[in-house]
């Protein structure tokens, strides 16, 4: 722990989405702010003046900003694509002097005239850290201690920006990838079209063991240098490496990685080191992706972690909810970075506002992301990203792309809402840069949110011309055109619905009725769809947390380092029940040390082992026979465990074969710092007070065919006392979210600062 004395630093916690990166800050005297900025590094902002094309004048930023914060800065109208760097920004005044002339606005931009977007060529979370530090583009950063969450490795995988790669493997099975196990994705497909593999070309490797360790084959040294020498003169700069029976011998991998990276390869991904266990294909995919994203995800980490210097320590999520020091962080551990951060946050507000079971609901710009806990955190250790599968530790999370900036269109037979989006640029219709209707465009128009309380620019105008075009489409398609109303709540209840199914998944599917949880909804956009979900799932309690339009960078606050420790057993339960204490002492000692050696490169301080917390010690079992497995806590015995088993097997199907005996798969171990003392999300107290709602807004609500108009009250969310209750329909708002409250709900303030919606009998 930190020594009694040592300097405050200040405290950062940013995450980077699709669309927008959010960051909470905590000042070195204890003062709290927020910011949330595009992902491609923008902020947005209103001209409302101009002397000539080289003067303008900015309308007042929601926080005070020293003189010449923005010099260096691009700006431009949106929908241009010339601009001019500003060369002096007087931050009182709001006026900017640039360095060069601002080409004319765009004409044929409904609204765009005076939104300009003011682009940083710095990484989203530097552009973050600068504003709420107040800190100008050319002056160093403060001294920080930095936690990030990233989409960085997600978007590139989806998108195939990964690194030049090859894949080292056993000689005769270069087409391991691309047999892979013959699974159809789509079973009634007349025409399967399989994914192109990650890396660029195959390599093998002329070296053999067998199952039991006996050298078949020895690995031709030789060949491999020369393989490599001609890769490296191609471009190659990332290699992975997968061989035959790795798990249990990884000798030869370990020595082909190592030629791999003395002959100078950047980044050498070798599977039996991500992931020490059976499974040749699975451990050969992880080990792709892997080789596939580091230099995205290095390079990446590597300009944030220059940038703040070395007096600032960075640590990165995991997909697992966990921190890891950037020295330590795997590309393969990225892929759900940002939503991790999001469950993380949920489960802690759940907490506070008294509900332990509860459905996470993060919709943001591009997609939702929803999860299941039942107390704790659920995991998952093989997980599928778009087309590609790993074996890495995650938290149990599903994704539907169906966010705010998820597109509106009609195909020519049915509407339909994604899964494309209208990511940061050009964003929805409403930001003013010529882009597509979106959902956040129909909330707008349905009068759900405020446009003079959204954050950044936004233009009705500009979100009406694109359902007229909309209704155009559908009138040409159909030969009859609908309402306008009926069209927008039609496309609202099509997102609703599929972000529904997306929560079937992880409960109903897996044996959990949804209304015996609570709803945790968050993100930019959580709050005006939380209702209509709940009501599709007979879930009748909303948590909406304070900050929810920050809770995945506000999980990141709450985040522990943790590390996994497991063994693979495949050993029938009656012949290995005795060993299995000794085994988790062992992985209670090996997971414990390893938790001790992370934290000597965290902020708080090194650990010594006796404060580490063992948080998760379970067993993966399965009827011998079966290929599928389920995980239950270790009890102590294997009797008891036995029993638990056959429990949540029952639990998850209905009923258990008899007389059938059980295979123990897997033990595992999982270990955390403790967590931390003091004021943590969503504990500290604020003064609010009841007050009156400061505004009202005609609001769509019904359904498509009877949809009312109806007078809808505005709150300040700070203005509601914990014993005041409001009826909807009504909104409230704040700073970086709106939150709807539906008709036939109810909505208070509890303690924690969090809102609770309640759905009304009757």
């Amino acid at each position: 722990m930190p020594e009694e004395g040592t300097p405050r630093l200040w405290r950062l916690w940013i995450d980077t989405g699709g669309t927008f990166t959010d960051c909470l800050a905590e000042s070195p005297q204890g003062e709290r702010w927020r910011a949330k900025v595009l992902s491609s590094s923008a902020l947005r902002a209103t001209v409302v003046a101009a002397e000539g094309a080289r003067r303008v004048r900015l309308a007042p930023f929601s926080r005070t900003l020293p003189d010449d914060f923005l010099r260096g800065f691009e700006l431009r109208w949106l929908g241009a694509e010339g601009g001019a760097r500003v060369r002096r920004h007087a931050a009182a005044s709001g006026w900017l002097d640039l360095d060069g002339d601002l080409p004319a606005p765009p004409g044929d931009l409904i609204g765009a005239a005076s939104a300009v977007e003011l682009s940083s060529d710095e990484e989203a979370p530097l552009l973050a850290a600068r504003w709420v530090t107040g800190t100008p583009r050319d002056e160093p950063l403060p001294a920080m201690n930095l936690r990030l969450a990233t989409t960085r490795g997600t978007n590139a995988l989806l998108e195939r920006r990964g690194a030049r790669t090859a894949f080292f493997v056993t000689v005769g099975f270069t087409d391991l990838l691309t047999i892979g196990d013959q699974q159809r994705p789509e079973l009634f497909a007349l025409e399967v079209r399989k994914a192109e593999p990650l890396y660029e070309t195959a390599v093998a490797v002329s070296a053999r063991c067998s199952a039991a360790g006996e050298i078949l084959v020895p690995l031709d040294e030789e060949q491999v240098r020369r393989d490599v020498a001609v890769l490296i003169a191609a471009g190659f700069e990332s290699a992975a490496v997968a061989l035959l029976h790795s798990d249990r011998f990884p000798d030869g991998e370990d020595r082909v990685a190592e030629l791999l990276r003395k002959a100078g390869l950047r980044h050498v991904s070798a599977s039996a080191d991500l992931t020490p266990r059976i499974g040749w294909l699975r451990r050969a995919e992880t080990a792709v992706v892997d080789a596939y994203l580091a230099p995205v995800i290095d390079d990446y980490l590597d300009r944030v972690a220059q940038a703040l210097g070395a007096a600032s320590r960075l640590e990165v999520m995991t997909s697992a909810g966990g921190l890891v020091p950037r020295r330590d962080y795997r590309p393969k551990d990225s892929l759900l970075s940002g939503p991790a951060g999001g469950v993380v946050g949920a489960l802690r507000s759940g907490r506070l506002a008294g509900f332990e079971r509860i459905i996470s609901f993060d919709m943001g710009g591009t997609s939702t992301d929803v999860a299941r806990c039942d107390g704790e955190l659920e995991y998952r250790f093989e997980q599928r990203v778009g087309e590609a599968r790993l074996a890495a530790p995650a938290l149990a999370i599903e994704t539907v792309a169906a966010g705010g900036g998820s597109i509106c269109r009609f195909d020519g037979v049915a509407l339909v809402v994604g899964p494309e989006s209208a990511g940061a640029r050009p964003g929805p219709a409403c930001y003013g840069a010529g882009g597509p209707l979106t959902v956040t465009d129909v909330n707008l128009l349905l009068g759900r949110l405020d446009p003079d309380r959204f954050g950044i620019p936004v233009d009705p105008a500009a979100a009406r011309q694109a359902c007229d075009r909309l209704l155009s489409e559908v009138a040409a398609g159909l030969g009859s055109t609908p309402s306008e109303d009926d069209l927008l709540l039609g496309l609202l209840a099509i997102a609703d619905e599929r972000m529904a199914e997306a929560i079937r998944r992880i409960s109903v599917r897996l044996g959990s009725d949804p209304a015996d949880f609570a709803l945790v909804a968050f993100g930019g956009a959580g709050g005006q769809h939380a209702c209509s979900v709940a009501g599709l799932l007979g879930i009748s309690r909303v948590v909406m947390p304070r900050d929810a339009g920050l809770l995945s960078a506000l999980g990141l606050e709450a985040a522990r380092i943790e590390r996994f420790a497991s063994r693979q057993l495949l050993a029938r339960l009656d012949e290995c029940g005795a060993n299995l204490p000794a085994f988790f002492d062992e992985l209670t000692a090996e997971a414990r040390q390893a938790v001790v050696a992370a934290s000597s490169a965290a902020a708080e301080g090194a650990l010594e082992a006796g404060d580490v917390e063992i948080r998760q010690r379970v067993a993966t079992l399965r009827f011998a026979g079966q290929e599928s497995t389920l995980a239950v806590p270790f009890a102590g015995t294997g009797e008891l465990l036995a029993n638990a088993f056959l429990a949540a097997y029952r639990g998850r199907y209905g009923y258990h074969p008899e007389n059938r005996p059980l295979e123990v798969v897997e033990l595992r171990v999982i270990a955390s710092q403790p967590p931390a003392t003091g004021r943590g999300p969503g504990q500290r107290q604020v003064a609010i007070a009841d007050g009156n709602p400061v505004g009202r807004r005609s609001a769509l609500f019904g359904e498509a065919g009877a949809g009312r108009w109806l007078e809808s009250p505005v709150w300040e969310r700070r203005a509601l006392a914990g014993e005041h209750v409001i009826s909807g329909p009504a909104l409230v708002v704040e700073e970086h979210s709106t939150t709807v409250v539906a008709v036939g709900w109810s909505c208070r303030a509890d303690a924690s600062g969090a809102l609770i919606l309640s759905r009304e009998e009757g």
